[in-house]
């Protein structure tokens, strides 16, 4: 449904995007992970016609998106960072105004507009003013807005930041909903548990795809073994860590310090370093990796590779 060529763009002496390869599989949900400037938000516009890329090839829904931008934005559904809504207009005033720029025939909108508000429960809020409503709900209404017009494709640049847990896991309950009626979600997230309830994950960095693949398979591809360590001092413990032999990454995971090492590592060959300099050492123990760990690997081994 997606499909994503040697994409590269800049902007000015910026490199946003370079050289990157993707592809979302029809009816899949596909998390897209990367720090702040990795060119996430980027990538999301180019993909519905609001950016020209400077070289590469892209296909939405059948569409040729860089010969032909205007023809793939009836067939995708972009929410953005910031919020599109009128907040002196009611729910169902935002979904009647994005479905006229849709150009929706009436019929279509109000056969759609029972089923929208049903499965993200604002029917009770139909008449309340956009600015009036919770951050959750107005995530929500402007999901509604985003389908009104039955997109094949739905672009989905961090939409639950900000929003509270109990309202990011009802979202995604209504994501999951989505492929069964034909819709393909490329979405892009902050948060690691959102990033596992994806089929797949692409990791995106300084404008480079580093891997794409489900959650099961990048925690397989993580090389090496991975300790949880609680000492005393984090920031001295830390830097012992890191000079230690066969050590390759020591990352703050709160009051733990996750500890990449080669494999075959001992957990006494990082726990008597800390204790002979003192530290109060309370916890090392072998872990499994989880996203953020491979994602973080993932990083080091990039910088390592272009520094």
């Amino acid at each position: 449904m997606i499909q994503v060529s040697q994409l590269h763009k800049r902007f000015g002496e910026v490199t946003a995007l370079a050289g990157v390869e993707l592809e979302v599989r029809e009816g899949e949900v596909l998390g897209l992970l990367g720090p702040d400037g990795a060119g996430k938000t980027t990538l999301m516009r180019i993909l519905c016609g609001l950016v020209s890329p400077d070289e590469g090839m892209v296909t939405v829904a059948g569409c040729d998106v860089v010969r032909s931008p205007e023809s793939v934005k009836p067939r995708v559904g972009y929410l953005s960072q910031r919020l599109g809504l009128w907040g002196d207009l009611t729910v169902q005033e935002n979904v009647a105004i994005c479905a006229d720029l849709f150009g929706v025939p009436r019929p279509e909108y109000e056969e759609r507009l029972p089923d929208l508000l049903a499965i993200t429960r604002l029917a009770p809020f139909v008449d309340r003013q956009a600015q009036f409503l919770s951050g959750g709900m107005r995530q929500k209404l402007a999901l509604m807005c985003t389908l009104i017009h039955r997109p094949r494709v739905l672009l989905l640049d961090e939409p639950t930041t900000g929003v509270d847990p109990a309202s990011r896991r009802d979202f995604w309950r209504l994501l999951h909903g989505l492929p069964a009626e034909g819709v393909t979600i490329l979405v892009s997230t902050p948060y690691m548990d959102e990033a596992e309830r994806c089929d797949r994950v692409a990791l995106l960095y300084d404008g480079r795809m580093l891997a794409c693949a489900s959650p099961a398979e990048l925690r397989a591809q993580f090389r090496g073994s991975l300790f949880s360590v609680i000492a005393a001092r984090q920031a001295e413990a830390r830097r012992l860590l890191e000079g230690l032999p066969r050590v390759e990454s020591v990352t703050v995971f709160g009051d733990r310090l996750h500890v990449r090492a080669h494999e075959g590592v001992a957990a006494d060959a990082l726990a008597s370093p800390l204790r002979q300099a003192g530290l109060d050492v309370s916890v090392v123990e072998s872990i499994a990796p989880g996203l953020e760990d491979v994602f973080a690997a993932s990083i080091g081994e990039e910088a390592a590779r272009s520094g």
